[in-house]
């Protein structure tokens, strides 16, 4: 059985052509490509590329100033967060909740819009395997050729379970059978035909938005169009803690808003969605009101 794609880049002896992430003394990352004959520089002295070629992952170099560095390849995290960016990526912390509240899973058939970097195209790549499918939709082509080069820098050739579209979703989605969709764009609500006709009953659909007026507006909008399940909306926050003897705290600083990240499972043809129970607070569709399902300033009764 053939190893999956890139898995031979993540194990052994480092070898020309793989990337390694240096740490100093300081906790500082440098990432560099292994090429024989070439060294790494840094003003406090160099040392030979040559030293960590054939040598297990875990290795410690010095420089010519007797600075250590300890080499370790990379992590999926450490590489989006370093590699070269058209748009913003989609940090790590949201693609782990992407992957884990989307379901995705191996062989899966996953339609992204909203590609940026490439940043959660290598991470859904990597969880749906070779036998799944990746079919990516990036209305920008300088976007689009910046996300191709980086995910074939990460598994190290072309993944044959990733498809990238240049346009937008909704004017090209021929997709059927879909079992996830995921939009990381401005308006995700103008897909909502297109995913509702790709998705399989049961399927779900993950939208990824920065502000909280276009949260309000995808979810009410996916409660309005009426195939999907009721929504649930949230966001992550993610806080270091420093740990050393007695001295246990908080870091200073910490990853807090990224974005916002919403889910619904496609309901079966012809399935109305149930009533929700909980009563909106009052005032929630006020005249004030003006979003998906409001008439004349105010939200239908």
């Amino acid at each position: 059985m053939s190893e999956p794609t890139g898995a031979a880049r993540r194990r052994g002896p480092f070898k020309v052509g793989d990337q390694v992430q240096l740490t100093d003394p300081k906790g500082r990352h440098y990432t560099i490509t292994l090429e024989e004959g070439k060294s790494f520089h840094t003003h406090k002295g160099a040392f030979p590329h040559d030293e960590l070629i054939g040598a297990p992952e875990g290795s410690v170099v010095r420089t010519t100033g007797n600075v250590a560095y300890l080499a370790l390849r990379p992590l999926l995290p450490d590489y989006v967060l370093s590699m070269p960016r058209g748009a913003a990526v989609v940090y790590p912390k949201d693609a782990g909740q992407v992957l884990a509240m989307a379901d995705i899973f191996p062989g899966a058939r996953v339609v992204e819009a909203g590609v940026g970097s490439g940043s959660l195209s290598a991470f859904l790549l990597r969880a749906i395997g070779d036998q799944g499918m990746l079919h990516s939709y990036e209305r920008r082509a300088d976007f689009a050729d910046i996300a191709q080069q980086n995910v074939e820098r990460y598994f190290g050739s072309p993944h044959p379970a990733w498809t990238l579209t240049v346009g937008d979703l909704q004017d090209n989605l021929s997709d059927t059978d879909v079992d996830r969709v995921i939009l990381d764009m401005l308006a995700p609500w103008e897909c909502l035909e297109a995913v509702s006709k790709a998705l399989v009953p049961g399927g779900i659909l993950c939208a990824y938005v920065a502000t909280t007026t276009q949260m309000a507006r995808m979810v009410e909008s996916i409660r309005e169009f009426g195939t999907f399940n009721e929504p649930q909306a949230w966001e992550t926050m993610v806080r270091n803690w420093h740990v050393e003897g007695l001295a246990v705290r908080p870091d200073h600083r910490m990853i807090g808003h990224t974005g916002f990240l919403l889910t619904a499972r496609r309901l079966a043809d012809g399935v109305e969605p149930p009533l929700r129970r909980r009563r909106p607070a009052k005032g929630a569709y006020g005249e004030d009101y003006t979003g998906p399902g409001s008439q004349s300033g105010g939200r239908a009764s």
